[in-house]
Formats: structure tokens, sequence, C-alpha cells
């Protein structure tokens, strides 16, 4: 909605004005979309990371995952100006594109942890239809019972 408001008035020149209310509208929507990103997309990155490493890799994957935010995070902020006088209204354009991404890899990929114990994390991806095939069956150890049990289920 906002990239149709701003690439309406200033298509690809950059040229064109807001009157005062557009301007408070156009603050409106991307104040919506600052609130619904920080109330749905923003924590995930925190909160799925926690849930899904297993105990023994935790640790680091934590780091791993903190690393690579904080490093993304600051190239964003670096780039937003440039490609905002670049991409113009294509910018809001470019980020819905990779929430329609990350949506389909968190549908296709990422498996559901409601209810599973931290231990049991390996026979999650270990039953996963795409994760299975690189989760050796030694690293299940005592939890490849569950997965045969819950196979035959």
């Amino acid at each position: 909605m906002t990239a149709y408001f701003i690439g309406k008035t200033y298509g690809t020149t950059g040229e064109g004005s807001f009157s005062r209310g557009q301007a408070n509208f156009v603050v409106f929507l991307i104040c919506a979309y600052v609130a619904g990103f920080a109330w749905s997309w923003g924590p995930l990155g925190w909160l799925v990371p926690s849930e899904i490493f297993p105990l023994e890799t935790r640790p680091a994957g934590q780091a791993m995952t903190v690393m690579f935010n904080m490093t993304f995070t600051f190239i964003i902020g670096q780039c937003f100006l440039t490609m905002l006088c670049t991409m113009k209204f294509g910018l809001f354009l470019f980020f819905s594109g990779f929430v329609i991404i990350m949506t389909a890899f968190i549908y296709f990929f990422l498996p559901e942890t409601k209810g599973v114990p931290i231990e049991e994390m390996y026979a999650v991806w270990k039953a996963h239809w795409f994760w299975g095939k690189f989760i050796p069956d030694e690293a299940l150890g005592s939890y490849a019972k569950n997965i045969q049990l819950t196979e035959k289920a």
C-alpha cells in the first residue's frame, strides 16, 4: 500500500509532493508496517534459533545467530538511504518480496517445535522431509527409538 501510494505520487523520477495529510498518512503506513514487523517477524530471528538448536550446539548456534543478525542489521542500516534514493518506492516492494520469501522458507523448511523438548530436536530435524538427510542416525542416540515409534504410529 505504501509503495503504491508513494509510487503514484513520485513515480520513478522522485519528483512530486504530498499534502500535509498525505504525508501523515504515509508516516502512519510506515509505522503500521514497522509495528506489524515488530509484533510478528522481528522477534522470530531471536526466538526460533533458541528453540531449534540442540543443547550440544546451542551456544555456538546462538553466537552465530547474534553475529549474523547484527551484521545484516548494520548492512541494512548503512544501505537503506542509498537504496531509497536509487529504488525510490521500489524499496518497499523489495522488502515486501523478502517477507514473502521468508514466509515461504518458514512454511516449507522450518519444522514445528511446539511442545517438543529441546533434547529431542535432533529427532525433529531427522523427521523433516528436507533436513532429515543431513542428520546422521548416530546423532539421534536414544531418541532414534522415539522416531521409529512415531513413524509406526
